[in-house]
């Protein structure tokens, strides 16, 4: 009997394991609240992402929430923790969209929320006492391949461009640290998402499961020769040579002409500077160069005068095709080059509304696009003079691993992102889209330019570590930078997603087992045991009587 006196077996005893409170056990016993209390604890690793950037968070923020799922009564009930956790995490990781999005930013979080239902039955699956009273070994160990592995299939179903893309992937919050820079070289930042998920289980089974205590002890160590093997045998990147690239960040300046002759003043305070390449941040220009040739011209004069080529970003209707486009288009001084990078993932809402016959109504909830741009249909790498090739993106393209490994495998000596938040720009958003820079850097061996119309702009060497001054988002200025060029490929570059491929092999191996489990036939067991059949007077039944 506990203080209540209520009998102890009346509760479920994975749910005695988060609390020993009996009050605060039968306050979790309120679906909503424990539906509130899930989604809060799936908001606690927004804290290790900028603008907080307390990296080492990462490490225990997932506790609160498999604990939650760990002590569920059931595996329905575990999935819906899954579920509302997953919510809370995509609502604080996307919380600066609530002014542009408004309550479509719910029904967003809500959507992707439900990936995480799986990864909640999992863990209570391989977390929660058996008829023992504690969780086997085997099953801890199973439970540092499986809930990592678990979690990285959500990261690729998320990463598809169509549901937003790759924002937020947990491993991106390690972005300051070395040794995980390190390896994000060897796997990339899913390699990353994968190692800090394992860590957060064996500190769950820590803090809950004293007697299996071990594997999960082992599965710190092991997580530590990892990164020390890595930072220890991982190929560094070898620099080539040099160049000298120029930002231009306007800061905030309304209307596109305004913007323009403010980009224009700026770049004019390179001259002299003998700079290799100028970066002017996402929609520099509002209108078609072809269409308007007194802006190409314009832009060519600042090219002889500084003497480095111009890479601007256009976004507007195009006057070769139908359709509104977002370009990157490189300005010699002679004009444009003819080297042009359409961008080809798009942001959701922002710049496309997919399914718009369906969804089409958000627009009338916020600032969602009224005309869907179009797409380009492939990668570019772009030559600067005799000796720099540059790889371009535009805006949220640097969240996806796999652009950056392609305009690596491609030749680019230098990958060069342009992008605008100035819609977000006093929320965490710019800060975060910024750190990918260090990521993508890290896990290409290249050099990387993250130039923006409002901050913050920033440039990373070959190692993901920060070169020059940060343009923050209340600077207006021209900075240049004196970059390396590296050489080699990483082994990211060279094998691209194995981390993943392996985890989906974990699952593949589980569902095999599970289902063999399931089928299995029952052999040698025999039937159940009854007393003889008995007479009224009590002596056993005889034949014929």
């Amino acid at each position: 009997m506990n203080a209540s006196g209520r009998p102890l077996a009346s509760r479920p005893a994975a749910f005695s394991s988060l609390t020993s409170h009996p009050a605060a056990a039968r306050w979790l016993a309120s679906p909503k609240r424990r539906s509130v209390v899930a989604a809060g604890a799936g908001s606690l690793p927004v804290l290790a992402f900028p603008a907080p950037a307390l990296w080492w968070w990462a490490y225990v923020a997932l506790v609160p929430w498999m604990l939650l799922a760990r002590s569920a009564p059931t595996g329905r009930r575990a999935a819906l923790d899954g579920w509302c956790g997953g919510f809370g995490f995509m609502l604080a990781m996307h919380h600066w969209l609530l002014p542009s999005l408004h309550v479509f930013t719910l029904v967003v979080a809500a959507l992707l929320g439900a990936l995480w239902a799986p990864w909640g039955w999992l863990v209570r699956r391989f977390l929660a006492p058996d008829g023992s009273g504690t969780p086997t070994r085997g099953r801890i160990v199973c439970a540092l391949l499986v809930l990592p592995s678990a979690w990285l299939a959500v990261e690729l179903v998320r990463s598809w461009q169509g549901l937003g893309g790759p924002w937020g992937m947990l491993g991106s919050s390690q972005w300051q640290v070395e040794p995980a820079l390190r390896l994000a070289s060897v796997g990339g930042v899913w390699l990353l998402s994968f190692l800090v998920v394992a860590v957060n289980a064996a500190v769950a089974v820590i803090v809950s499961v004293p007697g299996s205590r071990t594997p999960a002890l082992a599965g710190l160590v092991a997580t530590a020769a990892t990164a020390s093997a890595a930072w220890a045998w991982a190929p560094r990147p070898e620099v080539e040579g040099r160049a000298r690239i120029a930002v231009v960040q306007p800061g905030v300046v309304e209307g596109p002409e305004r913007r323009f002759d403010v980009e224009e003043r700026l770049t004019r305070r390179l001259i002299g500077q003998d700079v290799d390449l100028i970066v002017w941040g996402e929609s520099s220009v509002g209108y078609d160069l072809g269409e308007h040739s007194e802006l190409a011209a314009r832009i060519a004069e600042l090219s002889r005068a500084t003497g480095a080529d111009i890479l601007v970003d256009v976004d507007a209707r195009r006057s070769d095709r139908p359709g509104i486009y977002k370009s990157s288009i490189l300005v010699g001084p002679d004009g444009p080059t003819g080297d042009r990078y359409d961008k080809m993932r798009l942001v959701p809402f922002g710049e496309y509304i997919p399914a718009r016959s369906l969804l089409g109504w958000a627009t009338s909830v916020g600032k969602a696009a009224g005309e869907d741009r179009r797409r380009g249909t492939e990668q570019v790498v772009m030559h600067i003079g005799p000796g720099l090739r540059i790889g371009p993106m535009i805006c949220f393209e640097t969240a996806f691993p796999d652009m950056s490994r392609h305009l690596a495998d491609d030749g680019a000596d230098l990958l060069v992102a342009q992008s605008s938040t100035s819609t977000f720009q006093h929320s965490w958003a710019p800060a975060q889209h910024a750190s990918l820079g260090a990521l993508r850097a890290a896990e290409t061996g290249r050099t990387f330019v993250h130039a923006t119309l409002t901050g913050e702009s920033a440039v990373y060497d070959a190692s993901g570590r920060r070169l020059g001054p940060r343009l923050g988002t209340e600077a207006s200025t021209a900075a240049v930078y004196d970059v390396p060029l590296a050489d080699g490929v990483t082994p990211y570059v060279r094998y691209g997603d194995w981390p993943v491929h392996g985890a989906l092999l974990v699952l593949v191996a589980l569902g095999l087992t599970e289902g063999a489990r399931a089928i299995r036939p029952r052999r040698g067991v025999p039937g159940p045991l009854r007393p003889p059949a008995r007479t009224v007077h009590g002596s056993p039944a005889r034949p014929g009587r």
